[in-house]
């Protein structure tokens, strides 16, 4: 990099999860430093653009059409990949809709990058939002973090971790890193896999992955289901992609939780997963 900062871009998809989008906006307009160029890209949702328009940071909404009914999770990505790299960027910041930067992410991101090295910061999860919604300033003391992941302290770096445990909430690289990694496998489509490939692309390409400390970020909680019953298709299909790819399943706890309530079986023979 040849700037002191970096020109960051963050990029951050959406379809639906309006209110989640803009408390994002506003926690990016809140921090000390902001993005260069803020990214958003809408996955078949037009009233993105009218959502964000006249706030601060300034949104640049492209849009992306799905695929075969199903949210293009990893062609998404791409395209807001494309749109900062033609701007210019050097480091690019991913959150996802329901993060919320917390002051000292993009500076914590701009301070540990490297070519090379593919930056996790901490992601911590909040309750439900009170009444009037969150307030930027209570969410630190709200959030509590992932049990099954680092969390260094600010400042700190945690070198070579494990790409099983990347996770696309909140991640960021410079440019030619992305370049080296090549971006997203755009054959996945729906939720699940997608993720797990690129951080298996990153290792394979000598992209290590490094645990940031001091880069905050506060996922707003919304109802979930454990497993995710609802995308049991999109896992299974995505899954089938990166064993083609990889030679192995992912998202085996989940494959497993689906075998347990008869939704999908296992067949040795061929090592396959389907649909009961």
């Amino acid at each position: 990099m040849t700037r002191t900062r970096p020109r960051t871009a963050v990029i951050t998809l959406a379809a639906g999860r309006h209110e989640h989008l803009l408390l994002q906006q506003d926690g990016l307009a809140a921090s000390p430093a902001g993005p260069d160029h803020y990214v958003v890209v809408s996955m078949a949702d037009p009233a993105i653009a009218a959502l964000t328009a006249g706030r601060k940071p300034a949104a640049d909404v492209i849009g992306v059409p799905r695929q075969d009914g199903r949210l293009p999770l990893a062609a998404a990505r791409n395209a807001g990949a494309a749109r900062a790299l033609s701007f210019g960027a050097d480091l690019l910041v991913f959150l996802d809709v329901d993060c919320v930067p917390g002051p000292g992410l993009l500076n914590g991101y701009a301070r540990a990058a490297r070519d090379g090295a593919l930056l996790c910061g901490t992601v911590a999860y909040l309750p439900p939002a009170p009444a009037g919604g969150y307030r930027l300033d209570s969410l630190h003391g709200m959030a509590r973090p992932h049990p099954a992941r680092p969390v260094p302290a600010d400042g700190q770096v945690v070198r070579g971790g494990d790409p099983r445990l990347f996770w696309s909430l909140s991640f960021a690289l410079t440019a030619p890193t992305w370049e080296r990694i090549g971006g997203f496998c755009e054959a996945y489509a729906g939720y699940g896999g997608e993720d797990t490939d690129f951080a298996a692309t990153a290792a394979e390409r000598g992209v290590d992955l490094w645990w940031v400390g001091g880069a905050p970020a506060y996922h707003q909680y919304h109802p979930t289901q454990h497993p995710p019953v609802q995308h049991v298709d999109d896992i299974l299909r995505n899954g089938a992609i990166y064993r083609e790819r990889w030679g192995t399943w992912p998202m085996e706890g989940w494959l497993r939780e689906f075998a347990s309530r008869g939704m999908a079986a296992y067949e040795p023979a061929t090592d396959t997963w389907r649909r009961k």
